[in-house]
């Protein structure tokens, strides 16, 4: 099927979008290693300061589908944008840890507006939706391969203060672009009858009320225990890289001397992440969602335990390990989403990925204080068996949803699709 314009104005202000939030939550663990220096601090303290902001990234996206339900989701997505932008500027004018914690909660606030509003203008707006969410996806990994990786670079001739300043012109870019863009957001619905207006605080509440005695409740379970994998393991792997002794032993060329090989290899597990995503979504449509969830957790469970033995055996091996974390880490979101659309009604699918958000960026962070703890009070090999028992907790989980009963099949083969293909 050939995309309309329509189509082809939202999907590239949404790919736009999409990579632009996932290019600023990816470039703050990097920052979080210069942070440690530039303000004295221990990794907890810098712990606490990434975790509120990445927080709130997941708690404000039940209001934000709700606000753009009322408002209509390009204005949201534009707000998003320009409050993203803004507070990585603020980040720029910090001079404490406190500083930084205000602004990476600015960050958070408005970025949790993105995928709630995001989600919906594909839905309601786009005629050839299995494309566009694949589309979709993909710009999402890149950005989160691009953020860290210009970050990392940036911060080889640049002062940090000023990299947060640079970070924010792509956001700035797309903010340009939104303006500019002329589409119809409800050109997809506008002929069937479906609802786009608002829901009533007593529909919320009941439809929230079902969603949460159901099935869904174990997919809930499944996404928050993905997210304090996911939260637990990127935050802090930056700094755990740069700290290897077969990472610091290589000496750079004179004139990159400051390289950190270790954010590189963190780039590249990323860029492994885009292949994982991939594969996963084409198995979603001959494996059962909750039995590929639970081979992937197991797998991050193994992968978890071994990064402590990995980390002690030369360049290639730690190089190696980084490529397939990745590829199981990012495997599991094609599962995950479309485990959302197996399991719930197609008229509280918005409502869902709302609480799937919430979940996997809210609750999940929770992981980043508590890694914070273990780093400073245990050790390397504490965190990582910890999340180790949290991969093995959903995979216990996902073999629950396995004898669980579907109260819908999925809608349609672009259901599976934008499954797959977003972040």
């Amino acid at each position: 099927m050939t995309l309309n314009d329509n189509d082809r104005s939202i999907a590239a202000f949404a790919m736009l979008a999409h990579a632009t939030v996932h290019w600023f939550e990816l470039a703050i663990p990097i920052f979080l290693v210069v942070w440690l220096e530039a303000f004295d601090i221990s990794i907890a303290v810098a712990g606490i300061a990434v975790a509120a902001g990445y927080a709130l990234f997941g708690i404000g996206a039940l209001p934000a589908g709700l606000l753009a339900d009322r408002y209509g989701p390009k204005r949201l997505v534009l707000a998003c944008l320009v409050g993203m932008s803004v507070s990585f500027v603020g980040l720029s004018l910090a001079t404490s840890i406190y500083g930084i914690a205000a602004a990476l909660v600015c960050w958070g606030v408005t970025a949790s507006v993105y995928h709630p509003a995001g989600l919906a203008l594909i839905s309601t707006g786009v005629e050839d939706r299995g494309t566009v969410f694949a589309w979709h996806g993909i710009a999402g990994n890149l950005g989160i391969a691009l953020g860290p990786f210009a970050t990392a670079t940036l911060l080889l001739v640049l002062d940090w203060r000023l990299v947060a300043v640079v970070l924010s012109i792509p956001g700035a870019v797309a903010t340009l672009y939104g303006l500019r863009a002329r589409f119809d957001p409800t050109a997809a619905v506008a002929d069937d009858g479906e609802s786009t207006g608002s829901r009533s605080v007593a529909e919320f509440v009941a439809t929230s009320r079902s969603l949460l005695t159901g099935s869904f409740l174990l997919v809930f379970a499944v996404v928050t225990v993905v997210g304090l994998y996911y939260r637990g393991v990127l935050t802090y792997l930056p700094e755990l890289l740069n700290g290897l002794p077969a990472l610091a032993g290589i000496e750079p060329p004179a004139a990159l001397e400051e390289l950190s090989l270790g954010d590189y290899f963190y780039v590249a597990l990323l860029v492994a992440g885009m292949a994982g995503q991939y594969v996963a979504g084409k198995l979603t449509s001959r494996v059962p969602v909750a039995r590929g969830l639970a081979v992937v957790f197991v797998g991050l469970a193994v992968l978890a335990v071994a990064f402590v033995p990995v980390s002690g055996l030369g360049l290639l091996p730690i190089l190696l390990y980084c490529g397939v974390l990745g590829f199981a880490l990012f495997a599991i979101e094609p599962f995950y989403q479309e485990a959302v659309a197996v399991y719930t009604p197609p008229d509280a699918r918005g409502l869902s990925y709302g609480y799937t958000y919430l979940g996997m960026f809210g609750l999940g962070s929770l992981s980043i204080a508590l890694g914070g703890y273990l780093l400073d009070h245990a050790t390397t090999a504490a965190l990582f068996v910890t999340l180790a028992a949290i991969a093995l907790l959903g995979a216990g989980i996902a073999a629950r949803l396995l004898f669980s009963p579907t109260p819908v099949a999925s809608e349609s083969p672009d259901a599976a699709d934008a499954s797959a293909g977003d972040d």
